[in-house]
């Protein structure tokens, strides 16, 4: 389980707890972060009662269900409520997954709890700023590059070949990993972190890229990718079920054999 941490210079206090819905014969609390970067107060933990017969299952449903019926001002992203777009990332009863994938009735505790992802800065109430993230994402280049003259039609693949990308082209860039690692937490500035090098990954195997020289130096560095020691709360995290901590280390391997 990952604990959610405090956003850098803040301290939690208790916040405002809002009035149960009239005539809901079905309640379930909810326990917001909530923090305005326009005022001068910290962070506070707001608490909600969702009328559960009149709203979805999910957690996502949930926060919506508050906004349009309780308080417009809660923020959060949300998009494709499908768990493809990966936006509605954030901290669930001490767990970092997708609100829109993830059912209240699968929280542990009575109070559904839900803070930003951690070890981030925050942009308003579950927003985190993941501008460093997506950089470092733009950082290995995800796109396919070839010297090869460009073919009429198509690039072939095997099916053996295509098979290799399976685990690695899934990802939805949530940040639900990187954000549940330590090794990222403490060295965000310089370790690329487990989404960005499972996406190295996904073009160093495919085999239409012709670049694999070039994007092996671009990660072999102390920290760039040798900061992470196999601690795992990657896998754990990632709500489409994808091994970051595999494909780390298969790019570790790979630096290796072109020494041999």
């Amino acid at each position: 389980m990952v604990e959610f941490a405090l956003p850098k210079n803040s301290k939690i206090q208790e916040g405002k707890t809002w009035p149960k819905p009239e005539g809901a014969t079905s309640l379930r609390e909810f326990k917001v972060y909530r923090w305005n970067p326009d005022d001068t107060k910290n962070p506070s933990i707001d608490t909600y009662y969702v009328d559960t017969g009149d709203c979805g299952p999910m957690v996502l449903d949930g926060l919506i269900w508050i906004k349009n019926n309780i308080d417009p001002t809660l923020t959060f992203r949300r998009s494709c409520r499908e768990g493809v777009c990966g936006s509605c990332a954030m901290n669930i009863d001490g767990e970092n997954t997708l609100a829109c994938t993830k059912a209240m009735d699968d929280t542990r505790s009575n109070a559904v709890k839900i803070t930003p992802l951690p070890h981030q800065s925050v942009v308003k109430d579950l927003v985190p700023d993941l501008t460093n993230f997506y950089a470092q994402h733009a950082s290995v280049q995800p796109w396919l590059q070839t010297i090869t003259p460009t073919p009429q039609k198509e690039w072939r693949q095997s099916r053996e070949d295509r098979e290799k990308l399976d685990g690695l082209y899934e990802c939805i860039l949530c940040a639900c990993c990187s954000t549940s690692c330590p090794s990222y937490w403490w060295n965000s500035d310089r370790f690329l972190g487990p989404a960005a090098l499972l996406q190295a990954t996904r073009w160093v195997e495919d085999s239409r890229d012709e670049a694999t020289g070039e994007r092996l130096d671009n990660i072999e560095d102390p920290f760039r990718i040798y900061r992470c020691h196999t601690i795992m709360n990657c896998a754990k995290a990632c709500p489409k079920g994808l091994n970051p901590s595999e494909a780390i280390a298969h790019l570790k391997l790979k630096l290796v054999e072109r020494q041999i």
